[in-house]
């Protein structure tokens, strides 16, 4: 007996600055998954208006009472949803909780996970507290700029230090502050993307993020990859203008690359994370020479075009993106 074809919905857009680059992984993703075994769908949401791409070039309205849509006249469930959204609502917890209520699977962490990777300042300060290295940072409150105590961000952070969205999932909203003249307007700044800003130490060292996925019957850390750019750090433009190179596998040490790989299986245990996730560390270097594994960020909902980490990193593993796009499905089920 011939098995009934699930419907994948390819949730994507969103409401953050980074809209647009969601939808590019939407289509990386589409062009991934097995169209033999699936019915895929790329479904854009941006605000109230939530529409689904059909198969003849036209859109049609998402119901949102149920997620559901209509297609040549026949109502339409979907069984399943991937979401590739970068910022809110997939990145924080939001989407799941919908999707929870509806009972239909989904591809991310669980709704308290999502809410905990996307405030990067709580995340730390939670994942401090298994050990796991992180920088030293401050957090800043809209309508509390004014009780900032530069001399003890001097003492506690150091110069230069970063300025950044502690509650977003994109690039924008990012400084570098080589001296204390530039606070105010680096806050400024990230206030545009967030009500909660972070002020972050800055760490010298190689840049690296590394992939990670689980199943019941299986648990891959990728291979890792080294971030170099010659921009003051990881920002937009490095990350989507191709100011950046990118090596996979990065170049560390055989014992570097597996304490990263243990750390790495640490973290998405401890956070009970579920599909594919990044992590992106920064590796320094200790008085005696040791290198140093520091935590920066925990991503959900990584970059899925071709050229992002996580495809990159599948392919130096010997691995086919389908088949694990596939396996994380399945895994649901």
């Amino acid at each position: 007996m011939k098995s009934i074809k699930r419907t994948i919905a390819i949730v994507c857009g969103g409401d953050s600055s980074e809209h647009d680059v969601s939808l590019r992984s939407a289509q990386g993703l589409y062009s991934f998954f097995d169209k033999e075994r699936y019915n895929v769908y790329i479904v854009d949401i941006k605000g109230q208006d939530w529409r689904v791409n059909l198969p003849n070039g036209d859109v049609a309205p998402i119901d949102r009472n149920d997620f559901s849509f209509m297609e040549n006249g026949k109502f339409m469930l979907f069984d399943y949803a991937y979401i590739t959204i970068h910022g809110t609502p997939g990145e924080n917890g939001l989407l799941q909780g919908y999707f929870e209520l509806l009972h239909i699977p989904y591809s991310t962490s669980g709704v308290l996970v999502e809410a905990l990777t996307f405030n990067k300042f709580v995340l730390n300060q939670y994942l401090r507290g298994y050990g796991v290295s992180v920088a030293e940072s401050i957090l800043v409150r809209r309508g509390f700029e004014d009780q900032i105590d530069e001399k003890t961000i001097e003492e506690k952070i150091g110069l230069p230090f970063f300025v950044k969205p502690a509650a977003d999932g994109s690039s924008f909203g990012v400084s570098k502050v080589k001296n204390i003249d530039q606070l105010a307007p680096a806050l400024r700044n990230a206030f545009m993307e967030s009500d909660e800003v972070m002020i972050e130490s800055y760490l010298k060292g190689t840049e690296i993020s590394i992939g990670c996925y689980k199943t019941r019957e299986k648990s891959v850390v990728l291979p890792a990859t080294e971030v170099v750019t010659s921009n003051e750090f990881f920002d937009y433009d490095a990350k989507y203008n191709g100011q950046v190179q990118e090596i996979t596998p990065a170049r560390l040490s055989e014992e570097t690359a597996e304490r990263v790989k243990q750390i790495t299986h640490a973290i998405y245990d401890i956070l009970h994370c579920n599909g594919i996730i990044r992590i992106d560390y920064i590796i320094t270097k200790n008085e005696d020479g040791t290198e140093k594994i520091n935590m920066l960020e925990v991503n959900t909902t990584p970059g899925m075009t071709a050229t992002s980490f996580i495809p990159q990193q599948i392919r130096a593993a010997g691995l086919n993106i389908t088949e694990v796009l596939t396996e994380i499905v399945e895994n649901q089920f």
